[in-house]
């Protein structure tokens, strides 16, 4: 029997992913009783100790800016004066990867969103995370431990490194596994239902719908 699945490439620090997470929860919550649904983590930024360049920090406000012009989605830019911005998201990916362990994935993001984007906190820093996944019920302690660990490490890297190698441009991104290939699917950021039409299609050609 074929597996079929439907890959979410995402980052818990990506802007664009925090503006699609609205249509994302309609499609994601209509396609799971028909198709397995999988998160894996693109990994934006490396770890970085050095302060987010102004131009950088300009880049991304104006970016924040732009999606909420485009879409409505709500930004705290107090983040910008109560923190100290680093371009570094490896850390927030290593959290999804602990949490994805406990089942509790897509808690761990949207916990990692809303301290982001909504309460002006730094999830670059260690502290913020650890903070994050006891709110969500992970033994803190074990949490702190893993989070550095160099087989957390491990996983990451190769978690990037099958990321990188599926059919995708940026983030966020939908990749249909069917019959052992990867099909890009377009990214609608207001209507689930074309990306709904568009995949049942692909799985109505191979008689799996």
């Amino acid at each position: 029997m074929t597996q079929n699945k439907l890959i979410y490439v995402h980052d818990p620090m990506c802007s664009w992913c925090w503006g699609y997470k609205p249509t994302w929860l309609k499609l994601k919550s209509e396609l799971q009783p028909i198709l397995e649904i999988e998160y894996r983590v693109g990994g934006l930024a490396p770890d970085s100790q050095e302060p987010m360049p102004l131009a950088m920090r300009d880049m991304l406000k104006g970016t924040w800016e732009k999606i909420n012009a485009m879409l409505g989605t709500r930004f705290n830019y107090d983040f910008w004066q109560q923190c100290e911005p680093r371009r570094s998201t490896y850390p927030a990916c290593r959290a999804a990867l602990i949490a994805r362990a406990h089942n509790k994935e897509p808690q761990m993001i949207e916990a990692i969103q809303h301290a982001y984007y909504l309460n002006a906190q730094n999830p670059s820093d260690e502290t913020t995370l650890i903070a994050l996944a006891d709110t969500i019920g992970l033994d803190k302690q074990k949490f702190t431990d893993d989070l550095t660990s160099q087989s957390l490490n491990n996983q990451l890297t190769d978690e990037l490194a099958f990321t990188r190698s599926l059919p995708i441009r940026g983030f966020p991104s939908l990749v249909l596994i069917t019959n052992d290939t990867a099909i890009p699917i377009e990214i609608n950021y207001t209507d689930h239902q074309q990306t709904i039409n568009k995949i049942k299609s692909i799985l109505g050609r191979v008689d799996l719908c």
